[in-house]
């Protein structure tokens, strides 16, 4: 019987159009490795903060080049929560990171060069055996053009920014609405213009607009396709 190929799969898309979610359901029935690129970030943006690195629009680069060579981010299996978590600098941040405040600058971080860059070459180590699902930004055009499997995810703005405004709201925290589809158009803009591996769709992506689908309608749509790849 010919062995099944270990695929390395990409999950691309905007934000808020539960990359996470899906990938994570793939990883789990496929027997894979998940990875969350996004995280990754997040957490450089979270430490950018913590030092005094933004103001407003400003991020002090000189100084965030320096930062991140002392910065270790990793993920750690958490069997209560039975996911992967992300650790920076030994310190579980995995709640810390997803908030508005954290969100509402990972744009500017991510679209750093020097950024891209440090982070691009862990994705690439961590997923060059195969057999994982690896969702971001520019999983299948930068991390792995040659990915064997890539999905492009989206949603209108407004499915997305109610999303992510009753995802904060469950968590206990005070947002207003208006201020999470801001939020989520600002992203948009800042990942589909900038110079360094800007959002988009590469032609062989599968797009997956979900916006009136349902989590396992997804993974339906998209096992299927992954599975006229695996043999």
């Amino acid at each position: 019987m010919e062995k099944c190929k270990a695929l390395i799969i990409a999950v691309d898309g905007h934000s808020s159009t539960g990359k996470s979610t899906v990938a994570k359901l793939l990883a789990t029935r496929l027997g894979y490795v998940y990875i969350d690129t996004g995280a990754m970030y997040r957490a450089v943006t979270l430490a950018a903060m913590r030092n005094g690195l933004i103001n407003g629009e400003y991020v002090d680069e000189e100084k965030l080049r320096i930062c991140l060579k002392d910065l270790v981010i990793d993920f750690r299996y958490n069997e209560g929560h039975a996911r992967n978590e992300i650790y920076l600098n030994g310190e579980n941040v995995e709640e810390r990171i997803r908030g508005m405040e954290v969100s509402g600058n990972v744009s500017l971080v991510a679209r750093i060069g020097f950024v891209r860059t440090y982070l691009v070459e862990q994705q690439r180590e961590m997923g060059k055996t195969g057999g994982i699902v690896m969702d971001g930004r520019d999983i299948g055009s930068v991390v792995f053009p040659n990915a064997d499997v890539k999905f492009f995810m989206t949603a209108s703005p407004q499915v997305r920014a109610m999303r992510r405004y009753k995802e904060l709201t469950a968590k206990g925290e005070a947002v207003d609405y208006a201020e999470v589809e801001e939020n989520v158009r600002k992203r948009d803009y800042i990942d589909e213009h900038r110079e360094e591996s800007p959002l988009k769709r590469t032609e062989d992506a599968v797009l997956i607009d979900n916006s009136n689908m349902t989590i396992e309608e997804e993974v339906q749509v998209m096992m299927a396709v992954i599975e006229k790849k695996k043999c």
